[in-house]
């Protein structure tokens, strides 16, 4: 099977803050990374972690938006900013893939909220992903439509992707066959890494990868 990073391994850069762009309009996404500044200064100096500058952009972005305006801004998004931006050589392995009956999975740190309509139109099987937050009717303890701006799940970056994706082997699987499963898997930065490591055949921004002693 095949394990694929999405932004700048699937596509040519990042597509969450164009994402956010396209449905917030630049003077509402300005003023929320405003107010994200300390985070994401201290990000860039790595002296604050992925996970919480991310925490951070996405309280700022995301809280109390409903459903339909999800997936407006990925009506938008999809038609406006996501054409053009798979790479051809990974467009190739997909297609090579697909042809041997290989299982692809998605594996990225970005949320679902356009993440699922990107899977179904590139064809995996299935999406792991950061997983956001539904607040609840404190009433009948149903989950609303509105995002708290939380992430229900763990950022899904590093040793996450492993985690998450030896799961979804079980899973999918089972336990006594996933030691016989031969793993595929592509990245394109240091986050990726863990997921490389456990990759019977690895590739890093587009060329085979071995990792360091």
């Amino acid at each position: 099977m095949a394990a694929f990073d999405f932004d700048g391994t699937i596509t040519w850069r990042d597509t969450f803050v164009p994402f956010l762009i396209r449905g917030l309009g630049w003077p509402r996404f300005l003023w929320a990374v405003v107010r994200c500044v300390p985070w994401l200064v201290g990000y860039a100096l790595r002296l604050v972690r992925n996970d919480v500058a991310k925490a951070c952009l996405m309280r700022a972005t995301l809280t109390g938006r409903t459903s339909a305006e999800m997936e407006e801004w990925t009506r938008r998004w999809l038609a406006q900013d996501f054409p053009g931006q798979v790479r051809p050589w990974v467009a190739e392995r997909m297609a090579w893939h697909h042809s041997q009956g290989h299982h692809c999975v998605m594996v990225s740190a970005s949320p679902d909220l356009y993440l699922p309509a990107v899977t179904a139109q590139l064809g995996f099987e299935a999406l792991i992903c950061t997983e956001m937050e539904w607040r609840g009717d404190l009433l009948t303890g149903h989950l609303t439509d509105r995002l708290t701006g939380h992430m229900r799940t763990p950022n899904c970056y590093g040793e996450q992707k492993v985690l998450r994706l030896n799961a979804w082997l079980i899973d999918r699987f089972g336990a006594a066959a996933r030691e016989h499963i031969t793993l595929y898997a592509y990245g394109d930065t240091r986050g990726d890494y863990p997921m490389l490591r456990m990759a019977s055949h690895a590739w890093y921004r587009g060329e085979p990868w071995e990792p360091r002693p």
